[in-house]
């Protein structure tokens, strides 16, 4: 008689390093690192404000970063706004129906430009031309060592690279945000009147109706935080590159995408918070 076959054994499973973690133990993971990503940004922003009572330090760097937000990026955003105006302007007067007055283009052109798209767009694109410079500037400094050269100088890297910015942003964003709504606007009245039978009279008049003062302090305080959003999340990304140049490449392309998003979601909470304020 042959012998009984052996039982066959359940495989044994996989070693606990090489399991793949589940959905529900990776989605923990994943909740983890933002909270400690968010936790590292407050520190660094609170070091921001520590540091704002050494003026010695970033004084006279502020004037230079104000330069060169601001001034190094007026031609850019009279161009981004020209086109802004025009279009905006064109496309609203061919929604109109029959019997709409010219006038209700400038009402909407001014809306539009003023409460929205002026200071969204300004700082999407100052996202891309200053706050990538401001991360691959300061990145640079930490592959290369600059930054502990700076602390064994007993200087503070937060009030010499951090501060500065923070503080040219908070001023300049909001200066060019006005200058992009006067472009704007003066290039929507340039297209209305040379393409359209809107007239002068009626633009103006269409920017005068239901025009209250808080609409200019609704895009400017939309200005200050943009401002305020795209030196802090830009230079803390810069603070904490590692990896040589590849990570001041990597560090400088995840800044202006949480910028972007930081952006977008300030936009719908300003609006939320203010909605009933700027109405007309």
């Amino acid at each position: 008689m042959s012998a009984p076959a052996a039982p066959r054994r359940a495989p044994l499973p996989p070693p606990a390093a090489t399991r793949r973690p589940g959905p529900l133990a990776r989605l923990m993971r994943w909740g983890a690192d933002v909270l400690e990503e968010v936790g590292r940004g407050g520190y660094f922003v609170y070091d921001i404000i520590r540091a704002l009572r050494e003026t010695d330090t970033w004084g006279r760097e502020t004037l230079r970063q104000m330069y060169s937000i601001g001034v190094g990026s007026v031609p850019f955003i009279l161009v981004v706004a020209a086109f802004l105006g025009g279009v905006t302007a064109f496309q609203t007067f061919y929604q109109l129906f029959a019997g709409v007055q010219y006038s209700v283009v400038g009402l909407i052109s001014r809306q539009s430009i003023v409460l929205e798209l002026g200071p969204l767009l300004t700082a999407l694109t100052l996202t891309g031309r200053v706050g990538a410079r401001m991360t691959a500037e300061i990145g640079t400094m930490r592959v290369t060592e600059q930054i502990d050269a700076l602390e064994t100088l007993a200087y503070d890297p937060i009030a010499y690279l951090a501060v500065p910015r923070v503080l040219a942003a908070l001023v300049m964003v909001p200066a060019l945000t006005m200058i992009a709504n006067a472009a704007a606007l003066t290039s929507a009245w340039i297209i209305l009147v040379t393409a359209t039978p809107v007239t002068t009279a009626d633009y103006e008049a269409g920017l005068r109706l239901a025009f209250t003062p808080f609409q200019i302090v609704y895009s400017l305080i939309k200005a200050v935080s943009y401002g305020a959003a795209i030196a802090t999340v830009c230079s803390y990304h810069g603070y904490i590159t590692e990896a040589g140049a590849e990570g001041v490449g990597r560090s400088t392309a995840t800044a202006v995408v949480i910028t972007s998003i930081t952006i977008l979601v300030l936009d719908g909470l300003i609006a939320a918070m203010f909605a009933t304020l700027i109405q007309a």
